[in-house]
C-alpha cells in the first residue's frame, strides 16, 4: 500500500511540476541572439543571462541595463560547438533527486542541446583573455560568420553542418580503387 501511494505521489509531483520546468514556445525570447555568458569578461559574473550583439565593430555583451563590449578586431580566435544542459535545473533540478527509487537521478540524464561560443582577444594592454558563452543549439556558427565578416578572426574554418565533416572522409575512401 505504501509503494502505491509513493508512486502516485511521484507521478502527481511530475505532472505538476512538469509544464512549468519544459521549454515552451511562449517561454522563447521573440528576437536577438540571447546567450549565457558562462565565464570570462571583464566585469561580468559567471553565468550572467544577456544579448549577444554586433554593433559598431564591436561585439556587445548586454544584460541588466549595462553592456561589455570586445573590439572584433582584438578576437584572435572564435571558436563553435555543440554542447549539452540538463533539462531541469535550479531548485526543481535539486527536488527531483529526492524521487523515490533513484528516479530522480534518472531525471538528470535528460538533457537539451545547446551551441557554445568561444572567444579568444587581447585588451589595450596586450594582456590575452577568453570567454565562453552558450547559445540556443543553430545560433552560434552564424553569428561567428557575422564575426568573421566583421574583422574577427579564426583558427577553424565555418562548418555548415557538424555531421558534414564525418561523411567526407568516408566518401573519399569510397572513390579510392
Amino acid at each position: 500500500m505504501v509503494l502505491r501511494s509513493m508512486r502516485n505521489a511521484t507521478i502527481a509531483i511530475f505532472w505538476i511540476v512538469g509544464p512549468m520546468v519544459l521549454p515552451s514556445a511562449a517561454q522563447q525570447p521573440a528576437a536577438g541572439n540571447s546567450a549565457v555568458q558562462v565565464i570570462g569578461l571583464t566585469g561580468v559574473k559567471q553565468k550572467t543571462k544577456g544579448t549577444l550583439a554586433l554593433e559598431g565593430g564591436d561585439l556587445q555583451f548586454k544584460y541588466s541595463k549595462t553592456k561589455a563590449d570586445v573590439p572584433l578586431k582584438t578576437i584572435e580566435d572564435v571558436v563553435t560547438d555543440l554542447d549539452s544542459e540538463r533539462v531541469f535545473r535550479g531548485t526543481v533540478g535539486t527536488l527531483t533527486m529526492f524521487a523515490p527509487y533513484g528516479s530522480g537521478r534518472f531525471l538528470s540524464l535528460f538533457r537539451t542541446k545547446i551551441d557554445t561560443l568561444t572567444i579568444k582577444y587581447r585588451d589595450e594592454g596586450g594582456a590575452l583573455h577568453g570567454a565562453i558563452f552558450t547559445m540556443s543549439l543553430g545560433k552560434a556558427e552564424p553569428f561567428k560568420k557575422e564575426m568573421l565578416a566583421g574583422g574577427a578572426r579564426t583558427t577553424i574554418p565555418i562548418q555548415d553542418h557538424p555531421a558534414s565533416t564525418d561523411a567526407k572522409p568516408d566518401a573519399a575512401k569510397e572513390k579510392k580503387p
